[in-house]
């Protein structure tokens, strides 16, 4: 952007003349010294590392939304219902106990029902592509919505028929205080006993001693978890050495430095025009 100054903390310069601010969690004190600031962009999908009390309540907060982040999501959860579907996790604790063992029974993929929690930007791209790969795919959101191809469900209301018809349930919830610790006893005991879960939304939204009870008894029958409520996680926790879980270290999606910065300069162009924003956050929603 010709014009644009862009300066990294901790080199603000004159602060009064700073009018937008890109961040993850910005350090304690920096919203308050900016007297002019117009926009806060998160870097990242969610907003919940960031304080919103902290801002301003006439600046807007806008969340990432760029393709390179939606795509890696996208890809994420292509590859963990798969796996899921395949019964990869049982194959790789074979492996790991030297057995070979026989083929897992392959339920035939129209018969497989992937529920996607959250349809937002990338859960809905992930509905999409996972009705690409013919899987029955239905969906839950707040309020209600219509994506080709996935029954979708919305309210309080029509959770838990939601979860009764999902043997793969996949989170893309964001993080609020509405839906944290969502993936409990009760969200797990109405899934079809031997579901799968993937979580590539926040490690808040689980209660780690209920997926780990869940997994034990069979209720759960694996999961794939890219997000933990402690990250890392810790030494000792049960789900390392789980031989039903799946971990990997928050890669599900990462923002394109590109493809951000693309993104950002296209909304302070947008902003400069008086056009209206995309992705700006509701505060009392949380997201």
């Amino acid at each position: 952007m010709p014009g644009l100054t862009v300066r990294h903390w901790p080199d603000a310069g004159d602060t009064a003349a700073i009018r937008y601010l890109a961040a993850w969690a910005p350090p304690a004190g920096l919203l308050a010294s900016l007297p002019n600031l117009d926009l806060v962009f998160s870097v990242g999908a969610g907003v919940d590392h960031l304080d919103l009390a902290a801002v301003p309540a006439h600046v807007p907060v806008v969340r990432m939304i760029e393709p390179g982040l939606v795509r890696g999501m996208v890809e994420y959860a292509v590859f963990a219902v798969l796996a899921l579907h395949r019964g990869m996790l049982g194959h790789i604790a074979r492996q790991r106990q030297g057995t070979w063992g026989d083929a897992d029974p392959v339920t035939a993929t129209p018969a497989r029902r992937i529920g996607v929690l959250g349809l937002g930007v990338i859960g809905s791209a992930v509905a999409a592509r996972l009705v690409s790969f013919d899987f029955t795919v239905a969906g839950y959101s707040r309020t209600p919505r219509s994506i080709d191809g996935v029954d979708t469900f919305a309210g309080d209301a029509n959770l838990a028929a939601f979860l009764a018809r999902t043997d793969i349930l996949v989170n893309v919830l964001p993080l609020t205080d509405t839906t944290r610790g969502i993936i409990g006893t009760a969200t797990l005991a109405r899934l079809p006993r031997g579901a799968g879960l993937v979580n590539i939304g926040r490690g808040g939204h689980v209660d780690d001693a209920a997926l780990l009870a869940a997994l034990d008894s069979g209720q759960v029958g694996g999961a794939i978890l890219d997000v933990t409520a402690q990250e890392p996680l810790p030494a000792g926790h049960p789900f390392w050495q789980h031989p039903r879980v799946l971990l990997t270290p928050h890669i599900a999606g990462t923002t394109d430095v590109g493809g951000g910065a693309a993104a950002i300069a296209e909304q302070i162009l947008r902003h400069r025009r008086g056009d209206a924003l995309t992705g700006v956050v509701d505060r009392q929603a949380g997201y």
